[in-house]
């Protein structure tokens, strides 16, 4: 990976055929060479990747799927799409672990298979991890984080292509975000965590959570943040574009 600054748009569940037009901005955006550090992904529902590959074919914009399936191989899961099918209609990124996910039943485990039929399938991840609310008043938050690694990541030797991302489970959709000097903290004790266990000097790790227009200038200032994993604020082109020109100016 190089040294970009990514911008996740996360769609989740939001976005039909005309919402793809809203990216026509962002495209031609992508194209200013004032901005070529921005590494722009969107992963929209399944339902649109092919779409948004078409669209984004002749720029440097790349796009991912939410989730993946834990099988490698095709069998009776209905309603689920693996590793290898996502592979297959020419997306780049999978997101693994998304606290959303986690709630709905991706336990450690299966997030460790997630990561590992990715990989095989020369997937870029983005590992989502973040403790709760209780859990940070409990102070466990490191203990959650190591656990939500060690585990997730489990006999996983190819992790170049992993990239972490930081989301606070009380910051996601409540418009609260953590203190500068507490943030910046988190992502240290992150790095120091992934360097000692997987030799990784230098981890990508971007921050996701409530990420808007109005608190990007300060969460800037973290130059130990590799970018950002943006939820509603990426569906709207004008917030998206504004995010990443107050990330890079």
């Amino acid at each position: 990976m190089t040294n970009n600054m990514f911008f996740i748009a996360n769609w989740k569940m939001f976005g039909d055929l005309k919402s793809i037009n809203s990216t026509k901005k962002v495209i031609k955006f992508s194209k200013n060479k004032k901005y070529k550090r921005a590494q722009i992904i969107y992963c929209p529902p399944y339902t649109l990747l092919d779409k948004f590959l078409k669209i984004t074919k002749n720029s440097k914009i790349k796009i991912g799927a939410q989730n993946c399936h834990q099988s490698q191989f095709p069998g009776p899961y209905t309603g689920s799409i693996n590793a290898s099918l996502i592979k297959s209609i020419g997306a780049k990124y999978v997101i693994i672990g998304h606290s959303e996910n986690r709630v709905s039943g991706d336990t450690n485990h299966i997030i460790n298979l997630k990561v590992k039929s990715a990989i095989k399938n020369n997937l870029n991840i983005i590992f989502c991890i973040g403790e709760t609310l209780s859990e940070k008043k409990n102070k466990k938050t490191n203990s959650v984080l190591k656990s939500q690694i060690l585990q997730g990541l489990k006999n996983v030797k190819n992790n170049k292509n992993i990239i972490f991302a930081y989301e606070p489970v009380w910051s996601i959709g409540t418009g609260i975000i953590p203190k500068n000097e507490n943030l910046k903290k988190q992502i240290s004790l992150i790095k120091k965590m992934i360097n000692k266990h997987y030799k990784l000097k230098n981890p990508k790790i971007i921050y996701g959570g409530s990420v808007s227009t109005k608190n990007i200038a300060e969460l800037k200032k973290i130059s130990s943040i590799n970018g950002f994993l943006i939820g509603g604020a990426s569906q709207n082109s004008k917030n998206f574009i504004d995010i990443i020109k107050k990330t890079i100016n």
